[in-house]
């Protein structure tokens, strides 16, 4: 496995990551024998940056990944989130405040079981907190030793800057794919300009680009993704269309589309590390070796062309999911 640098902190970590939210449920049946067992070949091959959240599962995937790095500790990088909170009326919220931040940090320590975590992350930005009093609270726990590198999710590139201004920000994490291309235009030159690392989620975009997504009736009754607007019927069969240079360049290359997609993303810069999601071994193992994957020039010119910013029909949230973004 390749390695990379995040920004300019002294902090490296494999060319991919392995995004660990979709083995508590979130997108269909979940299976703790079979993530485990994910988790452990990451190791194996060399994978160390896992990505989790207390928002996950309600803290049950922190949970799922600390029994599994139980007896491996040292052979992993933990990310872990805070700030995405439900209210007792279930509707979702946010909270940065500084007294919640180290509450969140003590939970998510206990749940992982672990002493120090690698980098912890601002789920989202809070509206009503001043930045600067949530990375000073992040900061504190730096200086006890119990994080080693903080991060946002989510961020504006003026949030991004006001945030760093108290405390070296490690890296960034937004949504970055072949049809999410936003972080482009305004993001990445910020995370340039400061030194500071780029994490893209959902660089698959949520399982659309291993083009195996033709209708709803792929996803499992209880899978979120039903509820996103871009695999909704309409939007969906418009998203379809897209991915014919996508499948041409994956036959061509006798690669899957997932692992085309991967490598377009990786050949964006030296600085973007792509976190994609696996459940399973078989697509773990198919991720990691985009990182052997070399696009040509044109071929990257070619995808390009075939998913331009803003090609993707519907937003890449729900109403409320879009809400909490830090625009």
């Amino acid at each position: 496995m390749k390695h990379r640098h995040l920004g300019s902190r002294p902090l490296e970590v494999s060319a991919i990551g392995l995004g660990c939210m979709t083995m508590t449920g979130l997108y269909g049946a979940s299976d703790d024998a079979q993530a485990t067992a994910t988790i452990h070949r990451a190791a194996e091959l060399g994978i160390d940056l896992l990505d989790t959240s207390d928002a996950y599962g309600r803290g049950k995937n922190e949970e799922l990944v600390g029994r599994a790095i139980g007896d491996r500790r040292d052979r992993y990088l933990v990310l872990t989130k805070f700030g995405n909170i439900r209210h007792p009326d279930g509707r979702q919220g946010v909270n940065g405040r500084p007294d919640y931040v180290i509450e969140a940090c003590e939970a998510s320590l206990k749940r992982l079981g672990i002493e120090t975590i690698d980098l912890y992350f601002q789920h989202r930005v809070d509206p009503d907190t001043p930045i600067e009093e949530t990375i000073g609270a992040m900061a504190r726990l730096v200086e006890q030793g119990k994080v080693r590198f903080l991060g946002l999710s989510e961020a504006a590139p003026a949030t991004l800057r006001r945030a760093h201004a108290v405390h070296p920000i490690a890296a960034l994490q937004t949504e970055y794919s072949l049809w999410s291309r936003d972080a482009e235009a305004e993001i990445l030159p910020a995370c340039r300009e400061l030194g500071v690392g780029y994490l893209a989620y959902s660089p698959l975009g949520r399982g659309f680009l291993t083009a195996a997504i033709d209708s709803l009736d792929r996803l499992e009754e209880k899978d979120r993704r039903r509820d996103h607007p871009r695999f909704q019927a309409d939007n969906l069969a418009r998203n379809q269309t897209l991915l014919a240079p996508l499948r041409e360049l994956a036959a061509a290359k006798a690669r899957t589309p997932a692992q085309v997609a991967l490598a377009w993303l990786l050949a964006k810069g030296d600085d973007i590390v792509p976190i994609p999601g696996a459940k399973y071994r078989v697509h773990l193992e198919q991720n990691a070796a985009a990182v052997d994957l070399v696009l040509s020039d044109e071929e990257i010119a070619r995808l390009d062309e075939a998913f331009p910013p803003g090609a993707a029909a519907g937003e890449r949230y729900p109403p409320g999911g879009l809400k909490r973004l830090n625009l």
